[in-house]
């Protein structure tokens, strides 16, 4: 029966008060929302994305494009630590948003 008794609590917050003049629950479905469009999205632009690789693996392979390892390091040198910042900003933010995550499992399973 505790258990119950928690839940109802739980509830009882959520709806209650405001943040920043919106319910708690508004606030809760956003990041749901947000992620079920971006699982949604991923899932479309995978599929552009492995198709696009193959092209140009085989553009590279029969020499009409030249994919240099040279050029590639560059880019990981230059932008490696900007995009170890942005990954760490975002597992800050991730974990207090579980509605976020849960979204974009859905919208990528049925998208």
């Amino acid at each position: 029966m505790i258990c119950i008794g928690l839940i109802e609590e739980l509830l009882g917050l959520m709806g209650s008060g405001s943040i920043g003049g919106l319910p708690p629950l508004a606030l809760m479905a956003f990041p749901f929302v947000l992620g079920l469009a971006v699982g949604f999205l991923i899932k479309r632009l995978l599929k552009i994305a492995v198709i696009a690789g193959v092209i140009i693996a085989l553009v590279s392979y029969f020499g009409f494009l030249n994919l240099s390892v040279g050029s590639l390091k560059d880019l990981a040198v230059k932008y490696g630590p900007l995009t170890f910042q942005y990954a760490a900003l975002l597992l800050g933010i991730l974990p207090l948003s579980i509605g976020l995550i849960i979204g974009l499992v859905i919208g990528f399973l049925f998208g």
